[in-house]
């Protein structure tokens, strides 16, 4: 047995164990993905395997915490991928503006950022009281940390420009206050967001959603949890609703493909059909 089988196995019963004691599944995650951010938290944990490891994260919660956070994925920023988010403003808004009331389910949300987007792009395209952004993550510290709506005041420059490429109206200035070297968000974009923990491998749909994203989480799973994902949002979305994946996903050769049809190519951008009679 070679030393990389050994490793597989390590990682398989360490799964195994987080899944049994914190409900945390993470058994459906691509191999290449879990080794790559399993080795990368070793190397700095103080222990020399993974076996040496498991007995102490099963039964210490905050050392637990520091591995969730190096296995979950919590990179984003405002109005992320500008074309996308203009994509949404052109052709998707137009149709939500239809709804006396739209609900949003922002899936694998990290820090908040792209939630925080979109309740500035949909109060800048009228609709104030109309709408309500359901944010949710695996990682409960992210979700903490997204609630306080605080960030880098060095990233407002890079986030002040992707906002003008995604067609934003107004001055993104507005929009924060800066406090020494933060940026606080208005409470005013908090108010139309809930955020909640959410874990898409085992928890239940959530219902009458008109417009999901999850862009580039799905790319960490392997094939049986994407489908099961994609299922848990088909279940979720009104007809004639809208699901928003990231730019290395599809839903090409999907079970639910028939289902929907992308609203302008290469736009990852799909609307659920209406039921024919």
């Amino acid at each position: 047995m070679t030393q990389d089988d050994l490793i597989d196995i390590e990682i398989k019963l360490l799964m195994e164990g987080i899944f049994q004691v914190y409900g945390y599944d993470f058994r459906e995650y691509s191999e290449a993905s879990l080794r790559r951010r399993l080795t990368q938290w070793l190397s700095g944990s103080g222990f020399a395997t993974l076996s040496l490891a498991q007995s102490h994260l099963l039964r210490d919660r905050e050392l637990f915490d520091t591995l969730l956070r190096g296995i979950t994925i919590n990179v984003s920023e405002m109005f992320r991928d500008p074309a996308f988010f203009k994509a949404v403003r052109e052709q998707v808004v137009p149709h939500l503006k239809t709804y006396p009331f739209v609900k949003i389910w922002h899936a694998g949300c990290a820090s908040g950022e792209e939630a925080y987007s979109m309740a500035i792009l949909l109060l800048e395209e009228g609709l104030k009281g109309r709408f309500r952004i359901y944010a949710t993550d695996i990682n409960e510290e992210v979700i903490r940390k997204a609630q306080e709506g605080i960030y880098p005041l060095h990233e407002m420059q890079h986030f002040t420009k992707n906002y003008q490429q995604a067609g934003g109206t107004g001055s993104f200035s507005d929009y924060y206050t800066a406090r020494y070297d933060h940026a606080i968000l208005n409470s005013k974009l908090r108010e139309n967001i809930v955020f909640a923990a959410h874990n898409l491998a085992v928890d239940a749909d959530f219902g009458e959603m008109n417009l999901i994203l999850c862009r580039n989480v799905m790319i960490y799973f392997k094939q049986p949890l994407k489908e099961r994902v994609l299922g848990l949002f088909d279940s979720s979305l009104v007809p004639g609703g809208f699901l928003c994946l990231g730019t290395k996903e599809s839903l090409d050769h999907r079970r639910i493909s028939d289902r929907y049809e992308e609203i302008k190519p290469r736009t990852q951008i799909y609307r659920k059909r209406y039921a024919k009679r």
